[in-house]
């Protein structure tokens, strides 16, 4: 699949909460095996889970914990499998002395994000504060690999040195510690996802895709479950054919924004990509009823499922 020229306005008001794009995509025709699965959202939450997420990080920094894990709360409602807002739930809980609510978002923090030293740490010293030496020992146990495997000239040597010394000393502590965590993430401003974000889509023009996603985690750290962003990680993952971990990202940005035309287009190339034509014929018929009298999204994506039933033919 190629790409085609492209132009993106952003609109400074909240980081990407605000930013207007034209994809820079081309949909694609493909082979593979496998069906790409599910239905589109059909509906969003009533709110938006980015605004929501920019007013957890802002009450977050400003140290009213209490605000802010209300407003993570419903980010994580929206979006259930979001790593960054999942753990800043779960830091929220842990300077309120909370640890039994602090558990639950940590631990969905690290199945989402296994290389997360943050949510790691934090994990098994909730689990040290309620009394669970073993758990937390497992997640000492997954820091000490992650630091073998890292070695000692790694960027992240001395934040896994660190977390090892923390949760150490936790452990040791044990359930008669006493006192809230005090958060020692610190968050990027919202404005800085407008850069991240422009660079990401360079460095996705370019096709080097593994740099993108890295850029683009930074841009969810920064703006949270925006929808554009979510619709780039399962492009540049797709492009690297980790096509479930693409599929998780484009359910994830229609949860929020279930007419995101972008998101159903590509969401309908994987399933061209997996030989599920049928699926992304229904992908085609949503965007056709978005858009009323026809939009680029819809006119590439009928292309490809074109081009895809002549070749099967």
């Amino acid at each position: 699949m190629g790409f085609r020229n492209s132009k993106i306005f952003l609109i400074s008001v909240a980081g990407l909460s605000a930013a207007i794009f034209t994809p820079v995509f081309a949909a694609g025709g493909g082979g593979g095996g496998g069906g790409g699965g599910g239905n589109l959202s059909e509906s969003a939450p009533s709110y938006d889970p980015a605004v929501e997420y920019q007013k957890g990080t802002a009450a977050f920094q400003a140290g009213n914990y209490a605000e802010a894990a209300k407003a993570f709360k419903r980010v994580v409602r929206a979006v259930p499998k979001n790593a960054q807002a999942n753990y800043l739930l779960g830091a929220s809980y842990m300077a309120l002395s909370d640890f039994k609510k602090a558990k639950a978002p940590l631990t969905s923090a690290v199945r989402q994000d296994a290389k997360s030293v943050e949510a790691r740490r934090d994990l098994g010293i909730v689990h040290a504060r309620l009394g669970a030496p073993d758990k937390a020992g497992e997640q000492l146990v997954a820091l000490k690999a992650m630091a073998a495997a890292c070695g000692s000239g790694c960027a992240d040597a001395a934040k896994l040195s660190d977390a090892i010394k923390q949760l150490d000393a936790a452990i040791g502590g044990g359930k008669a510690a006493a006192g809230a965590i005090a958060p020692t993430i610190q968050l990027a401003a919202s404005q800085s996802a407008d850069a991240t974000y422009v660079t990401a889509v360079g460095l996705i023009n370019e096709k080097r895709f593994d740099e993108a996603i890295i850029v683009l985690d930074r841009a969810l750290w920064a703006a949270g479950p925006h929808p554009d962003v979510l619709t780039y990680l399962g492009f540049a993952n797709r492009k690297l054919k980790k096509y479930d971990v693409a599929e998780g990202y484009y359910r994830a940005a229609l949860a929020v924004a279930p007419n995101h035309r972008g998101a159903i287009e590509y969401y309908g190339e994987l399933k061209l990509e997996r030989g599920n034509v049928a699926g992304a014929t229904a992908h085609l018929a949503r965007l056709e009823a978005i858009c009323g009298f026809g939009c680029a999204e819809a006119d590439e994506l009928r292309r490809w499922i074109k081009e895809a039933k002549a070749s099967a033919s």
